[in-house]
């Protein structure tokens, strides 16, 4: 090939931007699950705008008010109202900020521990990695629900006893997965050119491994995000997690199940709330995976 077929062919390659807009919306997993997660964090953040009442006003004159879409139903309650009166729309919208904490919060304190498990237990080896390996095997030997309904039954039910339990005890799949990569990544060669001029530990893993592995750690976090949501919201069913009158949408569905099938939607409306927010996160995890994979960077 020539000189100027080489120049053209450049000219014609797009450019990394451009490439990297074609896969963002090339992607419908990842579009949807950006564009219900930007709106749950909209609906979040703009609570106290959007929800037309007090979500913890009650009001036992309007008890168990139909949503519009029955013949009954009534424009000053959308959503109709729950067992006490309560608008449904507000204690909705409320709802998905204590969803959404607790998914971060439990997020970043496990993803922490277990990414700094897996990472030093990838690297060091040796007999670094048999202790760590032996706390995640102690660890995966717990089952997480009934370790998590102990703890909480003794402890007490609150936001931060559930953020809390949650967090220790979801950090085993992060020093799995992070193990496994961190040893892959350990093998080749930049690693050892590293190793050979004299950097230091700290210094390989922050810019040598831990980029490399940011698409599994991406993944992880995501499920373990979903995962805690969910697990909060059986535990508020339970009524070991979050106490009343927050508007836990797993307490919602709780609260609900007395009139289920009188009134299903008092359990609907909650329960494809959940649906909706633990689908988005796990299709924004496996886009950005995807979109941000070695093999398709240039």
């Amino acid at each position: 090939m020539t000189a100027e077929a080489l120049d053209s062919a450049k000219i014609l390659e797009p450019s990394p931007v451009t490439q990297l807009r074609r896969r963002i919306f090339g992607h419908a997993g990842f579009l949807f699950g950006a564009i219900v997660i930007a709106a749950m964090l909209a609906m979040a953040l703009l609570a106290p705008l959007l929800a037309p009442y007090d979500p913890y006003d009650q009001d036992l004159a309007r008890r168990v008010i139909n949503p519009i879409w029955h013949d009954d139903g009534k424009w000053a309650h959308p959503l109709g109202t729950d067992q006490l009166g309560r608008d449904y729309l507000s204690r909705v919208i409320y709802g998905v900020r204590i969803s959404l904490l607790i998914g971060f919060a439990t997020m970043i304190i496990s993803g922490v521990l277990g990414t700094a498990l897996g990472v030093v237990a990838g690297y060091f080896g040796g007999r670094v990695d048999m202790v760590i390996t032996f706390l995640i095997t102690t660890r995966l030997s717990m089952p997480v629900v009934l370790v998590a309904l102990a703890v909480v039954a003794l402890v007490g039910g609150s936001l931060t006893v559930v953020i809390s339990v949650l967090g220790l005890l979801l950090w085993d799949r992060f020093a799995v997965v992070m193990r496994s990569a961190t040893m892959q990544v350990r093998a080749l060669d930049y690693v050892a050119a590293a190793q050979a001029i004299g950097c230091s530990a700290a210094r390989i893993v922050t810019t040598e491994i831990m980029p490399n592995i940011l698409n599994a750690l991406i993944v992880v976090a995501t499920l373990e995000m979903a995962h805690a949501i969910l697990l909060e919201a059986a535990l508020s069913f339970l009524g070991l997690g979050v106490q009343p009158p927050l508007p836990s949408w797993g307490l919602m569905v709780a609260e609900g199940k007395e009139y289920m099938f009188f009134s299903p939607w008092l359990i609907t409306i909650p329960g494809v709330a959940l649906f909706l927010l633990v689908l988005a996160i796990n299709l924004l995890g496996d886009g950005i995976r995807d979109i941000t994979a070695p093999e398709n960077r240039n």
